[in-house]
């Protein structure tokens, strides 16, 4: 068949393609080819991996997303400041860990649509009971590096801040006695505390709903965030969440980990993405 034959043919082809409602798909281009490369803290239950698979609420979405693009996960396990980074500089192709939204991570990065909702909260000793931020005034705080949140928490009067790494170093402060309360991300709260009842610990959500205090007390979405040059691959990943949210299948996957509530699963509050990295008329997704 001559070239020119050939792609008469082809053309003719694509067409009847294009007429019965098929597309071609374009393949998602990742850092290193046939693998997806993905930065995670290893907190739990958000994100871990074991036995050649990624673990965690946040875990078992993507690797539902590197089957369903036959891609091999290639975890990257380090800390929660160089999370972000990696995903800029493409070294990585997803970061994961109970990252919430905001405008200013959308700016720098692609974030996905949102795989669960949650609101900030105190986790304390069970001998208290602070829900606010005035109960945090002059208060010993720790929380996590580069979380969106501690400009907020610096506003606080009299709040005495000090940033770790990880978690497990916030909390072991806290239980020597060295911080009076930890604002870290919920989800890894609450399963922390739910697995080692010996801490006497308990988590309040912020009972507050502050507009000057936004990321602290407002409506919070958990996504993944991307590389803004490759959209494809952010719309394979946004593919795979709206297929899990149609089935309530996120659900399912939480009760494993913990979050059997319907606040991480029903928004409650305002949707801060419409008209800023979504549509104006963009709804949040929902399983009720």
């Amino acid at each position: 068949m001559k070239p020119s034959t050939l792609s008469r043919h082809l053309a003719v082809i694509a067409g009847l393609l294009g007429l019965f409602g098929f597309s071609m798909s374009v393949q998602a281009e990742t850092v290193e080819k046939h693998k997806l490369s993905i930065a995670f803290t290893g907190d739990m239950p958000g994100t871990g991996y074991q036995d050649g698979k990624m673990i965690g609420y946040d875990g078992e979405i993507l690797q539902r997303v590197a089957d369903a693009l036959k891609l091999q996960v290639k975890p990257t396990l380090m800390e929660w400041s160089g999370t972000i980074a990696s995903v800029q500089a493409r070294r990585v192709d997803v970061m994961a860990g109970t990252m919430g939204w905001t405008e200013q991570r959308s700016k720098i990065m692609t974030l996905s649509d949102p795989i669960h909702y949650f609101k900030n909260g105190i986790m304390q000793s069970t001998k208290t009971h602070w829900s606010s931020l005035k109960d945090l005034e002059g208060r010993r705080v720790g929380t996590i590096t580069g979380f969106s949140f501690i400009p907020e928490l610096r506003k606080i009067p009299g709040l005495q801040l000090s940033q770790y790494d990880t978690s497990d170093a916030a909390v072991r402060d806290m239980l020597a006695g060295r911080i009076d309360a930890v604002i870290g991300d919920p989800p890894v709260v609450q399963y922390a505390i739910s697995r080692n009842p010996q801490w006497n610990l308990r988590f309040d959500a912020f009972t507050d709903n502050n507009p000057d205090f936004p990321l602290l007390t407002g409506l919070g979405q958990v996504v993944f965030g991307l590389n803004k040059d490759n959209p494809e691959l952010a719309k394979a990943v946004n593919a795979e969440i709206a297929k899990l949210w149609q089935g309530c299948e996120l659900k399912k996957i939480g009760e494993r980990y913990g979050l059997v509530q319907d606040v991480w699963y029903v928004p409650v509050g305002k949707n801060s993405r419409a008209g800023v990295d979504r549509p104006s008329d963009w709804q949040l997704p929902s399983c009720k």
